[in-house]
């Protein structure tokens, strides 16, 4: 159908029904652009599943392993870490990311005894601890202004390193500093040579003891924090340590408000050793955590960030990081973002 037989009806008052004005509408294009609207459609008129198989999922596989942040869950209001873990294994993750705060479960009020009784729970349920954050290294900041949270920080950091081997894995992830934390209303702003020369010092200080406990300090790419806001920024920082137990737990959303995390990868190779999948929308939204979406609802072009951590060969963990459990059948958050990974992959 041309655009004189449309004119022609629409000036006879024919109406469409919706069914037939989308059929019309893909007729219309795939005429345009010389292909058979029929092509993909059976005699029923649906498109089978093989037709569909480019868009229901990556055509490639990949190795990459599927794990996702306690920080998804109603946890602990409404959910035990256990019925957490048991989740995330049942939802098809290989591994979850577990957090360090004040109170709960993996806290300083649990010893080693108990770290380690959590990381044998979840071996026994079948899934792996991918690694351990923490919010704490933002109220107390390894480059903060005051020496007495610069303190604090210091000691919950030195709290993490076995806390993350007793759990089972070797991945900590490490904020080393800040100019200023947006999302702390009133939070002071600290000089960027400041910043840089506690983070440098704060790092240095927690080598050994990483050594000992054979676990990686993790620096992440934050943006919002107003340091190391480049690839090379990242780069001279790590490698300026000089350890192996110094890396980089790139996180994808952190960087998508100015730039891409495709161009990143490339640059940090081989230096990446955990990774945050964040989904970030750039339509119209602010610059806070509150921009941050479920996999897929969002502006990130996944197909080249999978590719760019295949390219430098990275088969590790991604991580979903999403930090507001939905208020209202919280466990279809945890399945969504399973099934989304597993197109994202390649996954069957």
């Amino acid at each position: 159908m041309d655009a004189s037989m449309w004119k022609a009806m629409t000036a006879t008052g024919q109406v469409l029904s919706r069914r037939d004005a989308l059929r019309l509408g893909a007729m219309m294009g795939t005429a345009a652009a010389g292909a058979d609207p029929n092509a993909a459609y059976g005699a029923s008129g649906s498109a089978s599943r093989r037709d569909l198989g480019s868009i229901s999922r990556s055509p490639k596989r990949y190795r990459m392993k599927k794990s996702i942040n306690l920080w998804a869950f109603p946890y602990p209001q409404r959910m035990s870490l256990e019925q957490a873990l048991r989740l995330a294994k049942d939802a098809g993750f290989d591994a979850v990311e577990l957090n360090y705060d004040l109170e709960n479960d993996i806290s300083p009020k649990a010893g080693e005894k108990e770290l380690r009784a959590v990381g044998e729970k979840a071996r026994d349920i079948g899934i792996a601890v991918s690694g351990l954050c923490s919010f704490l290294f933002w109220p107390y900041s390894l480059t903060a202004e005051d020496p007495a949270k610069r303190k604090r920080g210091m000691e919950l950091a030195q709290a993490m390193i076995p806390a993350a081997a007793w759990l089972g894995t070797p991945n900590l992830l490490v904020v080393a500093g800040a100019v200023g934390i947006p999302w702390i209303p009133g939070s002071e702003v600290v000089p960027y040579d400041a910043v840089e020369r506690r983070a440098k010092e704060a790092i240095s200080k927690l080598i050994p003891l990483a050594e000992k406990h054979k676990v990686s300090l993790n620096v992440e790419n934050i943006f919002f924090n107003g340091y190391l806001m480049s690839p090379d920024d990242m780069i001279a920082f790590v490698d300026g340590f000089k350890s192996p137990h110094v890396a980089i737990h790139f996180d994808t959303g952190n960087i998508m408000p100015f730039q891409y995390p495709e161009h990143w990868i490339p640059l940090l190779g081989k230096r990446i050793r955990n990774v945050h999948l964040k989904e970030y929308s750039k339509r119209g939204t602010d610059f806070t955590i509150e921009s941050f979406r479920p996999l897929l609802d969002g502006t990130t072009d996944w197909p080249a960030v999978i590719e760019a951590f295949d390219a430098i060969g990275y088969d590790g963990y991604l991580t979903f990081e999403y930090f507001r459990p939905y208020a209202h059948y919280p466990e279809a958050l945890i399945r969504h973002t399973s099934d989304a990974m597993d197109r994202m992959l390649g996954r069957s």
